[in-house]
């Protein structure tokens, strides 16, 4: 498990290495002598001991900056590193928002998870959802100064400096109040065009670059079998070979000279729900093995191993009776063994606490925090 902890951290060390050119505001003489000791050239002084630490060495070997890292890391730091936070404007409706700051405040510092940093901020200022007005989502020049502000605390006032990573949809475009909106994946798909597929998933990757975030969750993977399904729009459609080649295409275009990581989803056995049920009901897909293997996983192992993607969000859904999240066979067995994947995986927004509260297998919330750990996420 170690090293996929810390996989997402290597990646935001190595994806902020790029963003630092552009930090540049307005500070106090004490801020700026401060900063003057965390910033030299080619790295930082992360941990702020005055000297370069291996995991702040973009020479070092990956495997030694990931040791280096968790030898330093206490529990509370690994914890939050296992942890996606909904960023502004993102949320349940209805539901008071997780983080409501669109800037840090002295109280980040002190009384706030985040304290210990985090590894994901997930839509953070990008102007949709039920809590996504403001002027840091419409104004690009303000948003890009406010989300390096964001970033700016991970470095220099958590103990570690660990980045945080950015994350974003980007089934369309990436979500963003200004950015390019393309047609759904649905009407992507409709074109049977790889090359235009791939200049989306550039546009797409630029875009988000620019705007801070340095994760993409796309492209969807699910391959539609029933018409019926709320979230076809979502896919490139029923055949199984045209998801396959769109999708390398869109991954291998996103990941392209490191712009972000391309995170694909819904891993497994998303798209076949009985009855073409969703939200709470999002359980007992209606596929036999043979449609399993040859029909809905043949996308995912595909973009594994041809776009190598970075990130797999796992499914909402069960299958034979075993939540995907919850499952070791799924996400270490297939994924990992089978596959040879070597990211990360999230789950998808509220999987883990489905664990308890929808499919029964957790005695509580922790416990299906302990379930989804062990079986592999992260």
């Amino acid at each position: 498990m170690k090293t996929k902890l810390v996989v997402v951290t290597i990646l935001c060390l190595a994806l902020f290495s790029a963003l630092l050119p552009n930090l540049q505001i307005a500070v106090s003489s004490q801020a700026t002598q401060r900063r003057s000791e965390l910033y030299h050239q080619g790295w930082i002084d992360l941990n702020k001991n005055g000297r370069m630490d291996v995991y702040e060495n973009s020479r070092a070997p990956i495997s030694a900056r990931v040791e280096d890292l968790l030898r330093q890391m206490n529990l509370d730091e690994k914890t939050c590193q296992t942890a996606t936070l909904y960023g502004v404007g993102r949320g349940r409706t209805g539901q008071k928002a997780p983080m409501e700051d669109e800037l840090p405040t002295l109280e980040w510092k002190t009384n706030k998870l985040w304290k210990d940093g985090i590894a994901n901020i997930d839509e953070h200022l990008n102007g949709v959802g039920p809590n996504g007005k403001s002027i840091y989502a419409t104004d690009i020049a303000k948003h890009v100064w406010a989300m390096n502000e964001v970033q700016r605390f991970f470095i220099e006032d958590t103990r570690l400096g660990i980045p945080v990573d950015f994350t974003n949809e980007g089934l369309r475009g990436v979500a963003f109040s200004t950015a390019t909106s393309f047609p759904s994946e649905l009407g992507q798909g409709h074109t049977w065009d790889k090359e235009l597929i791939s200049e989306i998933g550039r546009v797409t990757a630029d875009e988000a670059r620019a705007l801070g975030y340095t994760n993409i969750y796309a492209p969807t993977l699910d391959v539609s079998r029933d018409q019926r399904w709320g979230r076809i729009e979502d896919t490139y459609g029923e055949d199984p070979y045209l998801v396959s080649r769109l999708g390398v295409e869109m991954a291998k275009a996103m990941q392209k000279d490191s712009q972000v990581a391309s995170t694909a989803k819904h891993f497994a056995v998303y798209s076949i729900a009985k009855g073409a049920r969703e939200g709470q009901a999002r359980t007992d897909p209606q596929a036999t093995r043979q449609e399993v293997e040859s029909l809905l996983l043949p996308p995912f192992k595909a973009a594994i191993k041809e776009a190598g993607i970075l990130g797999v969000m796992s499914s909402y859904n069960d299958y034979d009776g075993a939540p995907v999240t919850g499952s070791h066979y799924w996400l270490t067995e297939r994924l990992r063994n089978d596959f040879g994947f070597r990211g990360y995986v999230v789950s998808d927004s509220a999987a883990v606490e489905y664990l308890y509260n929808k499919h029964g297998v957790a005695t509580d919330m922790k416990d299906a925090v302990r379930q989804s750990i062990n079986a592999g996420l992260m």
